[in-house]
Order: C-alpha cells, then sequence, then structure tokens
C-alpha cells in the first residue's frame, strides 16, 4: 500500500529497510529491479531508456546517499565478464568518486578495457602471476618445508609459470593422486619426482579431478554446473536423483575438494562454483543428451517452484528453454525476456533473446501461427536495432518480415513492415521508394479500417511525402492523423518510437513551413511540444522540439529556434537518444551561422554532419545537412567549400529523390555562382530558374519568394564586356 511504500524488501537477506525520503523519486526503480511491480502510473508510461537512465540514477544514487552516512565498499568482480547496463552505471558512479566517501574497488582480466585510467583517483594493482619468490612462498604454505619437496617445487614453478590458481590445483591433483601424504603445511613426496607428468593447463587438472570424484559427486557437480555459476540448493534438490541427506553430503564432498562454496544460508541456501573454470569444464564434460535433459528438468522444476513468479526468472526459463531443446516453450520464454530486457533498454542483450528465439522456431513444423510468431519476432529486432542505430540488421528482419507475411496473407503484418520499411528508406535511403511504400501500408490500413494501422501508416505517409515534395498531401496525411487521435489517443504509443500525436507535428511543422504557412506550423508545432512533455517522453519531446525549432528558423525567429534546440541537445545528451541529437545539432548550426556567428556555425554544422553519417550514413536529414553546411560556407565567403557542398547537395536530392531539398540547392548554387562575377551570371540565373519552377509546383512560397528576389538581382548585375583569356583564368581560378 501507498502507506508502507518507503519501505523494501530486499531478497538477498531478507531485512527490511526504510528508504530516506530523499531517495522516494527512485522508488519505482528500485521495485522494478527486485521484480516488485510499481504501482505508479508515471513509470508505467515511460520509455525504456528513460526507464533505465532512471534506475541506473537512482542505484547511484542510494549508494552516494549511503556514503553521507557512513563510509562505503562498494566491490565489482570479474568486469571481463560485465554486461553493457552494469558498465554504464560504473561508468556514472566512477564520476562521483571525487566527492564521496566511497571507496570503490574492482578486478578483471587484461583484455577488459575501461576509461578510468586518465583519473587521479583512480589506481590500478596488476596481479602478474608469482615471481618464482612468491610461489616458493605459497608452495611452502601449501605443502611445508620438508626437503624432499625442493625438486617437487621447482617443477611445479616451471610447469604452472607462477599462475596460484594452477599451482593451488596441480598441488591438490598431487594429494588426490596419493603423489602426497600429511596435511596443509606439512606434507611428504611418497613418489619420485623424475615420474611426474604434471598437466599442461589448469584446465587439464580440472578435468582429470572431476574425472577422479566418485560418481555420484562428479553426477552432481555436472548437474550443478548445468544450473548455473550460482546454485540454489532448492533446485539442485528438485533435479537430483538423490534424498536430502545424500544430496547434502555430496554437496559436502564438493566442498571438500573446493570445487564449490556456500554463497548464502539466508534466505535460501545457495553454492557457487570456487572459480569460472570449474563451472566450464564441468559443463563441458557433459555428454550431449543428458546436458540437454539437466536444462529441460531444470525448467521444469523453475516452473513447479515458483509459478507464482515466472516472470522474475524468466530469463533462466529462456536459458534452459533452449538449451534444452524445449522448442515448444522456448520461442515463449526467450521472446519475453527479450522484451523484458528491451523494456530496460538492455538491447543487446534484447536482440540475443530475440535472435534465439527465431532459432528455436526454426525447430518447429513451420505453419500460420508459427510464421506469424516469426513475423513478430522480427519486429522486435528491429525496434531493438533502431534503438542501436543498426539499421542496416534491422533493415534486413523487416525485409524477411515482409516476405514471411506474404507468404501467408497476413494483410495487417504487411501493412507495419511495409511502414518499418519506408520509415528506413526515409532515413537512409531512397525518398520515392519510401513514398510507394507509406502508401501501400496506407492504403491496406484504410481497407482493414484497423485505427493503430491507419494512424502510423497515414503519419508516415505524410513523413515520406515532404521528402518527395508533395507537400499539400503531406499535410492532408498529417492532419488526418491528428483527426485519428482524439483526446486520450493521443497519449497512445502505438508500437511507435515515439508518441504519434507529438511525431506528427515534427513533420507537420516541417511541411507547413515549406508551404509558408507560418503561423499554422508553430501552433501545430506547440500543440506536440505540449503533448511530448504531458507524457514525459524524451524522444517525443525531442522530436516536437526540432518541428517547431525548424519552423522557428524558417520564419527568421533565430532566438526562439536557439533556446528550443539548446533545451533539446542538452535532453538528447543526457538521454542517449543519438540520432535526434545530430539532426539537432545540425539546425542548431543553421540557426547559429543566420544569425550571424558565421563561423560557430559552420563549426556545429560539420560536427553534426560527421555524427550523423558515422550513426546513420546518408538518407533524408544528411541531405539537408549537406544543403545547411553549404549555405554557412557561402555566409562565411568560402565559396570553393560552399560549392562543393551544394553541388554534393544537388546530387544526393537528386539520387535519394528528395524533391524538397533539390529545389534550396539549386537556389543555393544560384547564389554562390552569382558572388562568382558577371562570367557567372547566366548560369546563377539558369539555377534560379530551375529552383523558381519547382517551388512554384510544389507549392514552397518560401523558395519561390526567395527565387523571384534573386532573378531581380540578377536582373540588376553588371553583364560581362568581354570574354577575354585573364577573365576566363580567373573565373576558373576560382571556381
Amino acid at each position: 500500500t501507498r502507506d508502507d511504500a518507503r519501505k523494501i524488501r530486499e531478497k538477498v537477506t531478507g531485512k527490511v529497510f526504510s528508504l530516506d525520503r530523499a531517495l522516494e523519486p527512485s522508488l519505482s526503480a528500485y521495485l522494478t529491479l527486485l521484480d516488485v511491480p510499481s504501482e505508479d502510473p508515471q513509470w508505467g508510461g515511460l520509455d525504456p531508456p528513460q526507464r533505465r537512465q532512471r534506475t541506473l540514477d537512482g542505484v547511484k544514487r542510494l549508494l552516494l546517499r549511503e556514503s553521507q552516512v557512513q563510509p562505503i565498499l562498494v566491490m565489482f568482480e570479474d568486469l571481463h565478464w560485465i554486461d553493457a547496463e552494469t558498465q554504464v552505471l560504473l561508468d556514472s558512479l566512477v564520476e562521483s568518486l571525487p566527492s564521496a566517501r566511497l571507496l570503490l574497488l574492482v578486478n578483471y582480466r587484461p583484455e577488459y578495457q575501461h576509461g578510468w585510467g586518465s583519473k587521479t583517483y583512480y589506481r590500478q594493482l596488476r596481479i602478474d602471476p608469482l615471481p618464482p619468490e612468491s610461489a616458493e612462498e605459497l608452495l611452502q604454505a601449501l605443502l611445508g618445508n620438508d626437503a624432499s619437496l625442493l625438486p617437487l617445487k621447482h617443477l611445479l614453478i616451471e610447469q604452472t609459470e607462477g599462475n596460484p590458481f594452477f599451482l593451488e590445483e596441480s598441488v591438490r591433483t598431487l594429494i588426490e593422486t596419493q603423489v602426497l601424504t600429511g596435511e596443509r603445511g606439512a606434507y611428504r613426496l611418497l613418489k619420485p619426482v623424475e615420474g611426474l607428468e604434471i598437466p599442461a593447463s589448469a584446465k587439464a587438472i580440472l578435468a582429470a579431478r572431476i574425472d577422479r570424484l566418485a560418481p555420484e559427486d562428479k553426477r552432481l557437480l555436472q548437474a550443478a554446473s548445468v544450473i548455473g555459476k550460482d546454485v540454489p540448493f532448492t533446485l539442485l534438490q528438485a533435479i537430483g536423483d538423490e534424498g536430502e541427506d545424500r544430496l547434502r553430503q555430496g554437496l559436502g564432498q564438493l566442498q571438500a575438494g573446493e570445487f564449490l562454496y556456500e554463497a548464502r544460508l539466508f534466505p535460501d541456501l545457495e553454492y557457487t562454483f570456487k572459480h569460472a573454470l570449474t563451472h566450464d569444464v564441468s559443463y563441458q564434460s557433459l555428454l550431449h543428451d543428458r546436458r540437454r535433459d539437466l536444462h529441460r528438468r531444470i525448467m521444469q522444476a523453475i516452473e513447479r517452484l515458483a509459478p507464482e513468479r515466472l516472470a522474475e526468472h524468466v530469463e533462466r526459463l529462456a536459458h534452459h528453454a533452449f538449451h534444452g531443446e524445449v522448442w515448444d516453450q522456448a520461442p515463449t520464454h526467450l521472446r519475453q525476456a527479450g522484451a523484458k530486457a528491451f523494456a530496460r533498454s538492455a538491447n543487446r542483450e534484447a536482440v540475443a533473446y530475440f535472435e534465439q528465439a527465431l532459432a528455436a522456431l526454426s525447430h518447429l513444423p513451420q505453419s500460420r501461427v508459427t510464421i506469424e510468431q516469426a513475423i513478430d519476432l522480427r519486429f522486435d529486432l528491429r525496434a531493438s536495432l533502431f534503438a542501436l542505430m543498426d539499421l542496416k540488421k534491422a533493415f534486413g528482419y523487416i525485409r524477411e518480415a515482409e516476405q514471411l507475411a506474404r507468404s501467408i496473407g497476413d494483410q495487417h503484418r504487411l501493412a507495419r513492415a511495409f511502414v518499418y520499411t519506408s520509415h528506413h528508406f526515409l532515413l537512409s535511403g531512397d525518398a520515392r521508394q519510401a513514398r510507394t511504400l507509406s502508401q501501400s501500408a496506407h492504403d491496406i490500413a484504410e481497407s482493414l479500417g484497423d485505427l493503430p494501422l491507419q494512424v502510423v501508416a497515414n503519419l508516415y505517409s505524410g513523413a515520406t511525402c515532404i521528402a518527395v515534395g508533395n507537400l499539400a498531401q503531406a499535410r492532408e496525411h498529417l492532419e488526418k492523423t491528428l483527426q485519428l487521435l482524439p483526446g486520450a489517443l493521443r497519449r497512445e504509443r502505438f508500437a511507435l518510437h515515439s508518441f504519434p500525436a507529438a511525431l506528427v507535428g515534427h513533420y507537420l511543422c516541417w511541411a507547413l513551413a515549406e508551404l509558408g504557412e507560418f503561423d499554422a506550423a508553430i501552433a501545430r508545432g506547440r500543440d506536440a511540444v505540449q503533448v511530448a512533455e504531458s507524457v514525459d517522453h524524451v524522444y517525443s519531446v525531442a522530436v516536437a522540439h526540432w518541428g517547431l525549432a525548424y519552423a522557428y528558423v524558417q520564419r527568421g525567429e533565430l532566438d526562439s529556434a536557439l533556446h528550443l534546440l539548446e533545451r533539446t541537445m542538452a535532453l538528447c545528451r543526457d538521454w542517449t537518444v543519438p540520432i535526434l541529437l545530430q539532426i539537432s545539432t545540425g539546425l542548431h548550426g543553421i540557426a547559429i551561422a543566420r544569425s550571424g556567428r558565421v563561423a560557430e556555425g559552420i563549426s556545429i554544422l560539420r560536427e553534426a554532419f560527421r555524427g550523423y553519417e558515422e550513426a546513420i550514413g546518408t538518407g533524408n536529414y544528411h541531405t539537408l545537412q549537406v544543403l545547411w553546411l553549404g549555405e554557412a560556407y557561402a555566409l562565411g565567403h568560402q565559396y570553393k567549400d560552399a560549392m562543393d557542398a551544394a553541388r554534393q547537395a544537388l546530387e544526393l536530392s537528386r539520387q535519394f529523390n528528395h524533391t524538397v531539398f533539390e529545389g534550396w540547392a539549386l537556389r543555393l548554387l544560384g547564389e554562390i555562382e552569382l558572388q562568382a562575377g558577371p562570367h557567372s551570371i547566366a548560369t546563377a540565373e539558369d539555377h534560379f530558374r530551375q529552383a523558381l519552377a519547382l517551388g512554384e509546383k510544389l507549392g514552397m512560397r518560401p523558395l519561390a519568394a526567395r527565387c523571384h528576389a534573386d532573378m531581380a538581382a540578377v536582373a540588376g548585375a553588371p553583364r560581362p564586356k568581354s570574354s577575354s583569356r585573364r577573365q576566363r583564368i580567373c573565373t576558373a581560378k576560382w571556381v
């Protein structure tokens, strides 16, 4: 209840802690980490990146708050196995260490990389293999100082090269094979050293030690390895064939042999492997059929032991179902695990689960149901890969989904595939192809009368119409999208990366500004911003801000645009939204350049251009940024660079059918040619006429007005008196 919501039950120790009131804003994040449902509706409405960021911030705040109460030590072991989310937490925590009474200790193998080395408060203690004198000290502690042991010690040091784990395991092997007798620190040699053969690796030693176990103990260790590195007693008992007394006896033997350790006694007994290599060798020693059978039994045991907490164990269920080859259940568990990872913005982990789910599906007989599942999994993969900006791989999955939908005549899923493919082409490919696909999706949505599909189809039909220059039709589609979203529907996502009510503002502002309807553009932009901010959705806020800022820039209200864009870029940096950061940075750059700070604007535009190419490549916004960069160069009288950028913008606009940009690129080329001198007037005039024709054809009144002014400038410009060799050389040199 809300009366005791300030208390969180800590699952590991069973204790109850009171949450400091300063941390209450993070309560939903803590509950989610503990797989406890949160009753906060605002938390449920957050986007995965927002929940992820608030969770990371909450964990850090919890540690820092505790460090104000007392000095604390935080330890992370084996960072070479770290997951991406924990790495982000560590990187953030490291930045806060100088002002906190907190000591962070980590260990890792040499292959792990981090960015903390330059910190003045970071110190690395490298643990190399033991030098001979230290290895001798370790062996003396293990074996004793009997004179007969000296040749053995030299042999062990030479064979293990001072690796302490290898040394320990070698000594234990010699004890088990009765080469040594006695007790720790007081062993005697029973066999001559000359006849001994020390295995060449710790892995070989472990394999031999496992083989020497009693059969029932070996089976128990292998079963534990299939459960995982951490082994709950109840789960081991559930899949075992022995009674509790025999099970405890076997675990005692494995502890005595230092294969396993007790890791936790309360609230539930749990064991862990002494070393990851011990776990790996144990697992690999199993035959395939036995391993598969154990995975199946573990999955069934989890379902039996915790039927009301299956969501909490979905990752384990997915792992054991897949490796147990339970093909009828594996796809469901894996997709649930992927959705859980996606919900916390762990997108790489989500991709791995979804791809395993596809692999599991391939083992089932093909039917309409399995094909539908395969299509939906590809849609899931597209969402995670889009968040990772892996557009090429996402596009491949959507194309496969499209083919599968065609094969079963599933019009609904086919239309969704068209929408996603259209969006891909809009971002990184052919605008005309994007338009064709969005129109196909729109036609299907209308024929089915499916509201969610109509919303997204109209939205992307409008977006693609802008790129190809059908501005009036773009406005119709986008206004229709708003009509489909009355009242509460404005706060629905419809399975998109942004709320349509906010995203439609992004595109509608763009279309209306190109048509010269600035008042309407700004009004629509403000409505979109209001919706986005009311749902507190970062991506939606950023896209709505961009649309409104674009209208301000095109109208010449640069101060309003700059204020909005600075907020947007800060938001994108804080919440790691790369694509929107790059396109907002580009718009910010041209606004800066037009405001008179040309050199600064050029620098910002170059940064945005590089960032967009790295994140996305070519596409809709890329062409726009090239165009803006050319304009900024022209404002700075860097005409050679301006000409190169303008020509590239024209080439890209024609290559990708970005007709709107083509008109502006032609006009920019004319302006640059006009500055070149009298001998370029004819060329400039030709560019202006082409741009004017496009502007009038497309209804782009701002472009047409600029072209009319440019034509007037051409009419009043001085004409060349001759075509002397000197003038031709000067013109050629400038270009």
